[in-house]
């Protein structure tokens, strides 16, 4: 029951957090330190896979019209503005995939329990967060250098702590991107990059440890709905530039980390 119960608030906190920019793999590993979840990075791969997949799903059901276009065009094949938004995605994903592949043991140890690693990157967050919610609203779609800059804060937010959809979003809004478009291309661009990072963690064997089929189905489904919600929400508030209320919450989260970490 416990290990069921663990699932559900890891899949509550993966949902809500992967879409709304305070940081899903900083809270996932702030959840893991506050239940006493000790396990390694390997062990609780397979878990924190599937709940990347079941957010990856919902934002495939939040934007299936705008991938249904991206996909039409496509198969034209013919220069058009879905096969150019496609090729925008791909620019984007480069960074962080070259990231991955090259320095993969090495983030894989920042994600043992790095908790003060994680309460840093909360407060860059929160700065980033603070400065795009002061930036001008525009009408700008994203262009070939914005999608390699997005790109570049996708592979700096592969860091725990460092909100993924925050740092892009932002980026985005910072470069002079509609607050709508930047929103949609933040999780849109992040789809690929999860289904190639399941791709590679499968082929590789990198999951240990005993599998609890219903652990992960509870964690898969809880990370779906929530994340459904949460991405709805999010759009709704970049939309209304509301951004520095998170920045306020990253601050006040790392500084309560920070204190119990010194209290400790």
């Amino acid at each position: 029951m416990e290990e069921l119960l663990r699932a559900l608030v890891l899949g509550i906190v993966q949902g809500l957090t992967e879409f709304l920019p305070v940081s899903s793999s900083g809270h996932l590993e702030l959840a893991k330190w506050i239940m006493g979840d000790d396990s390694l990075a390997a062990e609780s791969m397979l878990m924190t896979v599937t709940l990347h997949a079941a957010t990856a799903l919902a934002t495939v059901v939040v934007f299936r019209k705008d991938i249904l276009d991206i996909l039409r065009d496509l198969f034209q094949f013919k220069w058009n503005e879905g096969t150019k938004y496609a090729l925008l995605i791909i620019l984007s994903m480069i960074p962080a995939a070259i990231v991955g592949v090259l320095f993969d043991e090495a983030l894989e140890a920042l994600f043992n329990r790095q908790i003060a690693l994680v309460a840093g990157m909360l407060l860059l967050t929160g700065v980033l967060l603070f400065l795009a919610d002061r930036a001008k609203d525009t009408e700008k779609s994203v262009g070939w250098s914005d999608a390699a800059i997005i790109g570049i804060a996708q592979a700096i937010a592969i860091l725990p702590g460092i909100s993924r959809s925050g740092a892009t979003i932002s980026t985005s809004v910072l470069l002079g991107v509609d607050r709508s478009k930047s929103a949609r291309f933040s999780f849109l661009m992040v789809v690929p990059l999860i289904l190639g990072k399941m791709a590679k963690d499968l082929l590789d064997g990198e999951y240990a440890g005993t599998v609890n089929i219903t652990a992960l189905g509870i964690g898969f489904v809880a990370a779906f709905f929530t994340g459904i919600a949460a991405c709805v929400w999010m759009i709704k508030l970049v939309k209304k530039a509301e951004l520095k209320w998170f920045a306020y919450y990253c601050f006040g989260v790392a500084a309560l980390v920070f204190a119990v970490l010194l209290i400790r």
